[in-house]
């Protein structure tokens, strides 16, 4: 059996600080695999440049340029991050056997590639990056993120509690995921649903090495909402059973007026009146919203805007854009 081709992709947006310092973090861990026997000399890494208004292209051309185990892919604007990885992803299942996606920033443990590695070679097709702990995060983020993974997983939706992006995928398994049309990305919900053999590799998150995140709480919010409207249909239903319940306490508060009326009991009740109608009408404009959002969702899917867009590549790229699938080694 002959070692499998890896491409680790890495997308990149507005990394100029950062991708000089990991970019050779990246190709040890190649080098350090090779040696090792794990992984063929035709690996590569692809970085994907997602619409970067730094000199992030410029960096990662040089680096190609240098070096032939680094190619580079530029998307022709910002699509977002997960849009980033499934580009790297998809361009890259017909050149190799095996995939890891990481972020740039290196707080990613890359000794855990070794483990991902020798899972595949063991027969798994998806490998999960899973972090051991979140020591390296504020409270706030740690609490946000325990509670939105608990959040997902109550929703219905199918995810590996403490994974981001970091994961292993053959190439079979990418041939499979292929064929999930879904324009509102939301890769480690997706990504399950392949099924295959799967296992998880534990790992410690470090400090962001240089730059600053291109993730703030507002965008992790977006990430999180949209998780969940793209993977599960349970805020509409219980929306309907809530509504049902409201249907049901308004009958009952209807009788309570005609009779209090027809007793000769009733009192006014400006007050409780006001909080009533108030209550149901944030609700109504609240449920409106939630449909609202899974409309919008239906709407862009219909529409079937290509999810990437590849505006340039690197020599290396442009070699091999016409390059034969290589047949599954495991």
């Amino acid at each position: 059996m002959s070692a499998p081709i890896l491409y680790i992709v890495v997308p990149c947006y507005n990394e100029e600080e950062v991708l000089p310092v990991t970019s050779g973090m990246f190709r040890d861990k190649l080098r350090q695999l090779t040696e090792a026997g794990k992984i063929a000399e035709e690996s590569r890494v692809l970085f994907v440049n997602d619409g970067s208004r730094d000199r992030t292209w410029e960096i990662i051309t040089e680096l190609s340029r240098q070096d032939e185990h680094f190619q580079g892919l530029a998307q022709s604007r910002n699509r977002g991050h997960q849009n980033a990885v499934l580009c790297g992803l998809m361009e890259a299942m017909n050149r190799c056997d095996i995939t890891i996606s990481i972020d740039c920033d290196g707080q990613d443990d890359m000794n855990a590639m070794d483990e991902m590695v020798d899972a595949y070679l063991g027969g798994c097709d998806i490998v999960y990056g899973v972090r051991s702990s979140r020591e390296t995060d504020t409270f706030m983020k740690r609490a946000t993120a325990q509670g939105f993974y608990k959040l997902l997983n109550a929703m219905g939706a199918e995810v590996v509690y403490n994974h981001a992006d970091y994961r292993l995928m053959s190439a079979r398994a990418l041939r499979e995921f292929a064929k999930f049309k879904e324009v509102n990305l939301y890769l480690r919900g997706l990504v399950p649903l392949v099924g295959f053999k799967s296992t998880c590799v534990y790992y410690e998150r470090h400090e962001r090495l240089a730059g600053e995140s291109h993730y703030p709480l507002a965008k992790m919010l977006g990430l999180a909402f949209n998780g969940i409207t793209s993977l599960s249909v349970k805020p509409i239903r219980l929306i309907t059973g809530f509504g049902l319940i409201i249907s049901v306490l308004s009958l009952i508060g209807i009788l309570w007026a005609l009779i209090a009326h027809f007793t000769g009991t009733a009192v006014a009740g400006w007050a409780s009146t006001a909080c009533i109608v108030c209550f149901i009408g944030g609700m109504q404009a609240l449920f409106l919203g939630v449909i609202g959002e899974y409309i919008g969702k239906i709407y862009l899917e219909v529409k079937a805007r290509p999810r990437y867009i590849v505006s340039d590549r690197t020599e290396g790229m442009q070699e091999e854009a016409d390059s034969p699938a290589p047949a599954d080694r495991v």
